[in-house]
């Protein structure tokens, strides 16, 4: 059930983010003369990885988080399971196949407000990375820049890329102080395993 969870979530950026991939950007300047100064970045990654989109995506995040939810109480009965009693095991497998089940179901009714939503902002983020693209080329001497994503038609197939002409992270970073957009909080991990709790004492057991 959370594979069907997780898919959902996938195939929803996949979609979203490879739609609006289609849309070119306007044409660079012209490169001044001068031995070239070539860059890659993984653009529909950077775009997707800005606090913005990462803060504008509800239905993502509240399936993300439901998702994490359940997956640690599955953690917590596998842990636990040879210590509880046949009914506490029981009661937890079924409140976990419950929630199981209402995500799946808020799945199911937002695959396709989820497209839709991730279009939208994808648009409209993507649009300002690519002018903080453009400046940050311009200003680090580059005079070729070429979208790794792979997920274009018409995009180059890059075989292969030294790390220091990476610039994904260098343009996430000035696009996320640019916006002034903070970081998404971190999700909670799952909670600590509780020990289980020691049988009691037959009467007049000391």
């Amino acid at each position: 059930m959370k594979r069907s969870i997780a898919f959902v979530i996938t195939l929803a950026s996949g979609i979203a983010l490879s739609a609006a991939a289609q849309t070119s950007p306007a044409p660079a300047p012209a490169a001044p003369a001068g031995p070239a100064k070539i860059a890659v970045i993984a653009f529909q990654a950077a775009v997707g990885q800005t606090n913005e989109f990462q803060r504008n995506e509800p239905k993502r995040n509240q399936l993300k988080t439901m998702a994490d939810e359940i997956d640690g109480l599955e953690k917590q009965l596998q842990a636990q399971g040879d210590k509880l009693s046949d009914t506490e095991r029981a009661s937890r497998a079924k409140t976990i196949e419950d929630k199981k089940k209402q995500a799946q179901r808020f799945a199911e009714d937002a695959q396709n407000d989820l497209q839709g939503e991730m279009q939208e902002v994808y648009n409209t983020v993507g649009s300002k990375v690519y002018d903080v693209l453009s400046t940050y080329a311009q200003q680090q001497g580059y005079t070729l820049v070429v979208d790794g994503s792979g997920s274009q038609q018409q995009a180059p197939v890059v075989l292969y890329a030294s790390p220091s002409t990476d610039i994904t992270k260098a343009v996430i970073e000035a696009y996320n102080v640019k916006s002034g957009v903070p970081a998404p909080p971190a999700q909670p991990a799952a909670a600590a395993p509780k020990p289980a709790a020691p049988a009691a004492k037959p009467a007049g057991a000391h």
